[in-house]
């Protein structure tokens, strides 16, 4: 049986009467080996990107992809006639006629243009809220003391009001919680809650809480067999550079965290596409850039794969870049020294061809132009070739509004996502034990004969009883509940999670 391919587009000729155009391919076995879409600005990558994510998802396969710019939504819509994407479909052997959408459903993280996207501060985890945050090593630490204080405690942190009110918490107890924890400073919990703050003006309130996304709904496919582009629109929060980094690196981490293993599947469960990937490393500590290479790595065995777009391959880290075997490289400029030692780096990842330079190709390239090399069916590298890209059949350019919301009613997933749900969770909990201790202690207030006839060491040992009763009860409680059942955290999590 012959592993089906996706076409990318056919080999430039330099002859004067070139004989049938040689097609460039992308076996779909080795899809999920990751791949990477650089170039300059208004290079073509943006159409490179959407050509490829219609062929996957008109082979069944489901794809997640980033519109930053907001004209990847015309994907949902049909193409229509151009002399010189008709001349491409000819070359290609491709009728020139067959223009239609593709199954859409649109993500929004602020919930304004598409289904909202959240996730639970515990889900999220200490590291990537830390990156986040942009926090450094000592107020990592406490970060993560109160994760663990909130594990041990049994208390949900579902929301940016949640995780405020653990590190309150935190703070206040320092003195008891020193010894089994490690020491926590009040001026670095100060900190923590102003970048919280700050967090909150941002949009990223929006971000956190439930109902949580179900990863299973980036996994349709429609009645015809073809699997649904699920677009985040990110025109708005690509504003916030830490915040859409860290959406992506949670995504990631979702997907290889609950998605089983498949080894190497016919064709790619999900692919994703991270468009401006290069936010994702922008000022990361050395060892979350570790964990992403470590998921990238060995997501594959997931049947993903993960397609970074950037202007330079130098902008990825290099052992992540290691991972990418499926490349196109449009158009680079060089006018500066550093530009040039770009181009000297992208020409090095592929396997060259002798009948042109590849560092000369890369400047010479036209719009719609690119160099590729993707895997061969039994795994090597193919030789780069200069390749003319298929256009999509889908609208190149943004759907209009009343398109959008058109795709969004007709959505699988309308009405699961737009109302959230505040459960009682760590804010509430701590709220109510307050209330308790203050009652409690005003109970104390109103009888004082009662508290006189008592010595003072055996009052004290009762209340200590109490306490400790109450919190075992809790953790009964906690343990049979769904939230008590602690696993072991993502990889870019910490070391317990709770959903």
């Amino acid at each position: 049986m012959q592993d089906e391919s996706i076409p990318i587009g056919y080999v430039r000729s330099n002859a004067a009467e070139p004989a049938a155009p040689q097609l460039v391919e992308l076996s779909l076995k080795r899809a999920n080996r990751h791949g990477l879409i650089a170039g300059a600005t208004g290079t073509g990558k943006t159409v490179t990107l959407q050509a490829l994510a219609e062929s996957f998802s008109s082979h069944g396969v489901p794809v997640f992809l980033c519109d930053v710019k907001g004209d990847v939504s015309g994907i949902s819509q049909a193409g229509k006639s151009h002399p010189k994407i008709t001349e491409r479909f000819s070359a290609m052997g491709l009728p020139g006629d067959a223009w239609r959408g593709n199954p859409t459903q649109f993500w929004d993280v602020y919930g304004k243009a598409g289904h909202p996207v959240r996730a639970t501060v515990s889900d999220m985890g200490p590291l990537l809220l830390a990156r986040l945050l942009n926090l450094n090593e000592t107020q990592e630490g406490i970060l993560t003391i109160a994760f663990a204080v909130a594990d041990d405690q049994g208390l949900l942190l579902l929301d940016l009001q949640d995780l405020r009110a653990i590190l309150q918490h935190v703070a206040g107890q320092a003195s008891e919680l020193r010894t089994l924890y490690g020491n926590v400073s009040a001026a670095s919990v100060g900190a923590i809650q102003r970048r919280l703050l700050s967090l909150e003006r941002s949009g990223a309130r929006h971000f956190f809480g439930e109902p949580m996304l179900d990863l299973t709904d980036f996994l349709r496919r429609d009645d015809t067999g073809r699997g649904f582009v699920n677009v985040l629109v990110a025109d708005q929060l690509y504003q916030e550079p830490a915040v859409y980094a860290t959406v992506l690196l949670w995504l990631l981490s979702e997907l290889f965290e609950n998605l089983p293993e498949i080894g190497d599947p016919e064709k790619p469960v999900l692919v994703l596409f991270f468009d401006e990937a290069h936010l994702m490393f922008k000022n990361a500590p050395r060892a979350l850039i570790d964990k992403v290479e470590q998921v990238v790595r060995l997501i594959r065995s997931k049947g993903v794969g993960v397609y970074f777009i950037t202007q330079s391959p130098a902008d990825l880290p290099d052992s992540v870049l290691a991972q990418l075997a499926n490349r196109f490289q449009h158009a680079l400029r060089a006018y500066t020294p550093r530009e040039q030692k770009a181009v000297r780096v992208a020409a090095e990842t592929f396997r060259s061809n002798p009948s042109f330079s590849v560092t000369e190709a890369i400047g010479e390239l036209g719009v719609g132009e690119a160099l590729v090399s993707t895997l061969q069916r039994n795994g090597a590298p193919s030789m780069v070739e200069r390749t003319f890209i298929k256009p999509p059949v889908s609208r190149i350019g943004p759907a209009t509004k009343a398109e959008r919301a058109a795709v969004i009613a007709a959505s699988p997933c309308l009405g699961v996502y737009e109302q959230t749900v505040d459960r009682n969770s760590a804010f509430e909990m701590l709220q109510q034990r307050a209330g308790e201790a203050a009652r409690e202690a005003a109970g104390h207030r109103q009888s004082p004969a009662r508290t006189l006839k008592k010595p003072v060491p055996r009052a004290r040992g009762r209340q200590r009883q109490g306490l400790m009763e109450a919190f075992a009860k809790s953790m009964l409680r906690s343990l049979g509940s769904r939230a008590g059942r602690s696993l072991a955290r993502g990889v870019l999590g910490s070391l317990f999670k709770g959903r």
